[in-house]
């Protein structure tokens, strides 16, 4: 066996190779790109001799993703994704200092796949279908996330200047393209109130808006609200201001919107696609976001505990001497959890079993967030059975176990 920690900047990656017994075989800065991976190979081949194979190279290295990775996987050898809060507290055995180097720190990753490798998990061998589906499930996301950024800084610049706009648009959420070309148009109260009937219809229109003449009368009504007034200047600047979050905002709404086809279609694609949205409170894109972060490689979750601790949705226990205390797991995949928590939150609504079981941690004196969490939990450990099944999602046949109890009590 080889060991090799990789410790990876944006142009170049520091690698040391170790044999099994720790002894330093060489080290190298290697190149980002094709140069890179080529001295790689040669460094192992030079180190391994000809005997060597793909799968005795085990490289421990502080990320997942990017051609790099790739390659190696491609290569066949042994890749570890090591958490940096891992790789972190390994590196306290060898002093606390706190004193840093790339070299080090490949030392380190080398000896921490040859020495904690059995607890380490492996980078997983999804497809190319999954990677894709994860790339645009996770870019559709984040600028879901900067609208909502983008749309809070815009409300605070109309709380200080504009507080009618808020009130004016409020059906039709602001965030909509509709409002925000009204407010474009008219960014200034005085500019707002001049704003026409027939222009607030023609936008509406122009969006398939429903009830368009009680909208448009309530929003006219809305702008023509006196309000107290502030020096023209300051009010042009606060325009101006608005004006450039208003457009950022129709510039989000649409590529969101493109994102989301490219979503559906890759995801559709997908042979377990079916298996997702058979379950209860899953749709298209939370389907695709689930999917994405959990992949699809069928050796990468043991069993559903596996895949409830990887999910975040299980709880961790502290035990020590006579305290035993049980606390939700906060070190997780956000995106996961978002949709994991978007998933049962629907699936109550949709799911007689799962209402029930909300409904019984409520009963438990559980809150709102933590008794959504366990629904979660639940809910990802019969996805794990229907996908190792290849079986969809059957209610009576998911919530046999929990009726029974049921009946008993």
């Amino acid at each position: 066996m080889l060991f090799i920690g990789d410790d990876w900047a944006e142009d170049h990656h520091d690698v040391e190779v170790q044999d099994e017994t720790g002894r330093r075989l060489g080290t190298a800065r290697l190149p980002e790109g094709v140069e890179g991976i080529a001295k790689l190979h040669a460094l192992v081949a030079r180190h391994g001799g000809e005997d060597l194979g793909p799968g005795q190279v085990a490289v421990g290295i502080e990320t997942d993703r990017g051609p790099w990775v790739q390659a190696l996987i491609a290569a066949g050898y042994r890749v570890y994704a090591v958490n940096p809060r891992q790789a972190a507290r390994f590196k306290e055995r060898y002093g606390t200092s706190g004193a840093k180097s790339d070299k080090g720190d490949a030392h380190a990753l080398a000896d921490m796949v040859r020495i904690d490798g059995d607890q380490l998990r492996p980078v997983a061998g999804d497809s190319d279908q999954a990677q894709a589906i994860k790339v645009v499930a996770r870019a559709h996301q984040t600028l879901i996330w900067e609208r909502t950024r983008a749309f809070q800084r815009l409300r605070n610049t109309l709380r200080e200047y504009f507080p009618g706009a808020l009130n004016a648009y409020a059906g039709l959420e602001l965030t909509s393209t509709d409002a925000l070309e009204l407010l474009v148009k008219a960014p200034t109260p005085e500019q707002a109130a001049k704003l026409t009937s027939p222009q607030i219809l023609a936008v509406l229109a122009r969006h398939r808006r429903r009830n368009r003449d009680q909208r448009a009368a309530a929003i006219q009504a809305g702008l023509r609200e006196p309000q107290l007034a502030i020096a023209a200047p300051v009010a042009a600047a606060y325009a101006a201001a608005a004006t450039a979050h208003a457009n950022l905002l129709i510039a989000l709404n649409e590529q969101i919107a493109a994102l989301e086809q490219q979503v559906s279609a890759h995801f559709l694609a997908h042979p377990d696609a079916e298996i997702y949205l058979s379950m209860p409170g899953i749709g298209k894109i939370t389907g695709a976001r689930v999917l994405a972060e959990f992949g699809d490689d069928p050796t990468r979750y043991t069993s559903a505990k596996a895949r409830k601790n990887y999910a975040g949705t299980s709880p961790i226990t502290r035990a020590s001497g006579r305290t035993h205390a049980v606390y939700a797991r906060h070190a997780r995949n956000d995106r996961l959890a978002d949709a994991l928590h978007r998933q049962a939150f629907s699936a109550i609504n949709t799911s007689p079993g799962a209402r029930r079981y909300y409904d019984k941690q409520r009963a438990r004196d559980a809150g709102y967030n933590p008794a959504l969490r366990q629904l979660g939990n639940r809910l990802v450990g019969i996805l794990h059975g229907c996908l190792k099944t290849r079986a969809l999602y059957d209610e009576a046949t998911a919530w046999s176990h929990h009726a029974t109890l049921a009946t008993a009590a």
